[in-house]
C-alpha cells in the first residue's frame, strides 16, 4: 500500500507544481512580477529487510517549497512621466491605506491620487522623502510623497547678474570714443521683468572703459539715477580694475512703480577669478548673459528623474526637485510573502530592510519613464508544464495499476 500513499503524494506535488505554473502565465504582462518555481524533496524511506543490503522504499514526496526568484526584469521605456523601473536590488516601499502595514513592490506604475500623494496604481502609498523649504533631506524619516499639483512657483527676484562680453579695444578712425550697449532682463519680487541697459564708452586712456546702467524712467516712481564706474584692462586685454577680490559693483533700483521690493544686485564680473569681460581688437560683442531671477510660474509637468528624483517642470522651463523616491534592500529577499497587489510584506525570517537612496548602499538604480517587466517566461513555463503533466499522468497509472492489483487480491481470497 506505500505505493499507493507515494502516487498519491506525488499527486499533490505535481497539482501545487501546475498550480504554481499557471499563476507565473497569469503574470506574463504584470509590471514587476516575479515568477516563482517549486522545489520538491522526497520522504524518510522505510527499510523492508535487515542486513548490509536493506530493501529501501520511499514514501513518496513532500509538499512542495515554492520558491520565488527575484531575478532582473526587462526595462520597457513607457514614457509616463511617473513610471520608474529599478536597475538592480531594492524594492519601492509603500503603506497600505487600509491597514498601514509597510509593504515592498518592484512594480513602478506611479499616479497621484485626489490629496495629491503619489500612490501605486492600486492606492498604496509611495514612500520617500517631499521637498521641505526647497530642499529634500534624505537623512530624515520617509514619509508619503506629496506632489503639488495646479500650484504657482513663487517669483525670484534678481540679485546677481553676469555678462560675458568683449570691449573693442580699437579706435575709431576719426578719433571717437567707442560705444556699446547691451540689454538684460532681471525680475523684480512681484515677478515683474524689468531691462536693465547697460552703456560702454571708450575712455580717453587707454585700456579704459566707462559704464553706465539704467531702468526705463516708466519702471520706477521718479527716475533712477544711472549707476556708473569704470572698468580697466591691461596690456593683454585682462580686466584689473575692479579686481577678483574686489566687492562687485551693485545695482540699486528703488522705487519700483509696480510695489515691488526695492531691489540690490550684484554685478558679477568675474566667474572664478576669470574676468567675463574682456578687452581685445575684434568687434563688441555679447557671449553669454546670466541673471538669477525668474517670474512666478504655472506648474506643467511632475515626473521621475533619474536616481528617483521626483522633479516638477514649470512653464517657465525651469526645474525644481520636489521629492525623493526611496528604496529598501533585504538580505534574504526571497523569504518575503507576497500579499497581492504586486505588493510584499516581511516574514518572520525576513532580514530587516536597509532603505535608503537609489544608488547607494548596494541600492540598485531607478530608471524615469520606464518599467519593469514579469519574469515569468511563456516558453519556459510551457516546458515546466509539459513535465509536471507528464508527472501528474505517470503515477495517476501507478495508482490505477495498484488499484488493479488490490482487485486481484481480492478475488483470489474469495
Amino acid at each position: 500500500m506505500s505505493s499507493f500513499s507515494s502516487a498519491l503524494s506525488a499527486l499533490n506535488a505535481f497539482s501545487t507544481g501546475i498550480d504554481v505554473v499557471g499563476n507565473n502565465l497569469a503574470n506574463l504582462d504584470t509590471t514587476g512580477f516575479k515568477a516563482s518555481t517549486v522545489s520538491f524533496h522526497d520522504l524518510v524511506t522505510e527499510s523492508l529487510s535487515t542486513g548490509l543490503s536493506d530493501t529501501q522504499v520511499g514514501f513518496g514526496v513532500g509538499t512542495p517549497v515554492t520558491m520565488r526568484q527575484f531575478t532582473q526584469g526587462a526595462i520597457q521605456t513607457t514614457g509616463a512621466p511617473l513610471d520608474a523601473a529599478i536597475q538592480g536590488d531594492g524594492f519601492f516601499v509603500v503603506q497600505d491605506p487600509s491597514s498601514g502595514a509597510t509593504q515592498y513592490t518592484r512594480a513602478g506604475n506611479f499616479e497621484v491620487n485626489q490629496a495629491g500623494n503619489l500612490v501605486t496604481t492600486t492606492g498604496a502609498l509611495v514612500q520617500g522623502w517631499t521637498a521641505q523649504n526647497g530642499a529634500v533631506n534624505t537623512n530624515g524619516p520617509i514619509s508619503d510623497i506629496n506632489v503639488p499639483t495646479g500650484t504657482l512657483k513663487a517669483p525670484v527676484a534678481t540679485q546677481n547678474i553676469s555678462v560675458d562680453l568683449n570691449l573693442d579695444s580699437q579706435q575709431t578712425v576719426s578719433g571717437t570714443p567707442n560705444t556699446y550697449s547691451t540689454s538684460i532682463q532681471v525680475y523684480d519680487s512681484l515677478g515683474v521683468s524689468h531691462v536693465l541697459t547697460v552703456q560702454f564708452t571708450q575712455g580717453a586712456t587707454a585700456g579704459q572703459w566707462n559704464y553706465s546702467i539704467s531702468v526705463p524712467n516708466s519702471d520706477v516712481t521718479s527716475p533712477m539715477t544711472p549707476v556708473t564706474g569704470t572698468l580697466t584692462f591691461d596690456q593683454n586685454g585682462n580686466l584689473t580694475t575692479p579686481a577678483a577680490t574686489d566687492p562687485p559693483p551693485q545695482i540699486q533700483i528703488q522705487g519700483l512703480s509696480d510695489g515691488a521690493a526695492n531691489m540690490t544686485i550684484d554685478w558679477q564680473l568675474y566667474n572664478n577669478g576669470t574676468p567675463r569681460v574682456t578687452q581685445y581688437a575684434q568687434t563688441s560683442a555679447v557671449s553669454a548673459l546670466y541673471q538669477d531671477g525668474s517670474a512666478a510660474a504655472q506648474l506643467s509637468n511632475v515626473g521621475v528623474s533619474q536616481n528617483g528624483q521626483i522633479v516638477a517642470q514649470y512653464s517657465d522651463g525651469q526645474q525644481n526637485v520636489i521629492g525623493q523616491l526611496a528604496l529598501a534592500t533585504v538580505r534574504n529577499a526571497e523569504s518575503l510573502v507576497a500579499v497581492g497587489n504586486n505588493n510584499f510584506e516581511l516574514s518572520a525570517n525576513s532580514a530587516i530592510p536597509a532603505i535608503g537612496v537609489p544608488g547607494t548602499g548596494g541600492r540598485g538604480s531607478v530608471q524615469g519613464g520606464a518599467l519593469e517587466a514579469s519574469t515569468a517566461d511563456i516558453a519556459t513555463e510551457f516546458t515546466h508544464l509539459i513535465v509536471l503533466q507528464s508527472g501528474y499522468e505517470a503515477n495517476s497509472k501507478v495508482i490505477t495499476t495498484v488499484n488493479q492489483d488490490v482487485q486481484t487480491t481480492i478475488n483470489l481470497i474469495q
